[in-house]
């Protein structure tokens, strides 16, 4: 994620928290709010009203006494520190159960935004809408891929470094990879791996780590 210059002075826990707020924020404006005070945005992120205000005050004079902040502002203002598109379109490339999975939850929690299309060899699935998702074949990837889109969800199992080089040649610059599979990318473009065998793993050795100290 990249971050305005305007972040150099805030604190790294105060710039943590952002996304919360933001969170927060862009759900009270899909359900119509308009301004909140910060006792009332304490409540749905869990945290103290005087460190909202002072996490605030570093991005100016934000709100008034007695009336509270913009909502709409506060989301601008949010994106604008954040240094990313939160209504992205995302791309998933294998619609298999976790692709399923992940097309079904594509809620993103109001931050990030959501998967518009996915991308599958399987021929049962290409033509149908899962969760609302159209799915395409692979083939047509250069021509269904929708404009702007720079993110991309992977779950494949097969021809990662193929599909990749070809995500990467249609401007795809990050990468959600759910594959476990080595492959190789340019600079410039953005890598996150998701291994939950191995998060799984480290929790089994933590916790036995614990209960034998205890």
């Amino acid at each position: 994620m990249t971050t305005n210059n305007n972040n150099k002075n805030v604190p790294k826990a105060t710039f943590q928290r952002y996304p919360v707020y933001l969170k927060a924020l862009r759900k009270l404006k899909k359900h119509g709010v308009e301004r909140v005070m910060s006792k009332e945005l304490a409540e749905l992120v869990n945290i103290e009203p005087t460190t909202i205000r002072r996490d605030f005050s570093f991005l100016g004079n934000l709100g008034k006494q007695g009336y509270g902040y913009s909502v709409d502002r506060l989301v601008d203002i949010f994106n604008q520190q954040l240094g990313v598109d939160f209504d992205e379109k995302i791309i998933l490339v294998g619609a298999g159960n976790l692709g399923r999975a992940l097309m079904n939850y594509n809620k993103w929690d109001y931050v990030v935004g959501e998967i518009v299309c996915a991308f599958d060899r399987d021929e049962s699935k290409i033509g149908m809408e899962l969760y609302g998702v159209p799915v395409y074949s692979i083939d047509e990837l250069e021509e269904r891929i929708p404009s702007g889109c720079h993110i991309a969800i992977l779950t494949i199992t097969h021809g990662v470094q193929n599909t990749v080089d070809r995500l990467v040649e249609c401007g795809i610059t990050g990468i959600i990879d759910f594959t476990s599979k080595h492959f190789n990318v340019p600079k410039g473009v953005v890598v996150k791996s998701v291994d939950v065998v191995s998060s799984i793993q480290e929790l089994v050795f933590e916790s036995n780590s614990m209960n034998k100290k205890a």
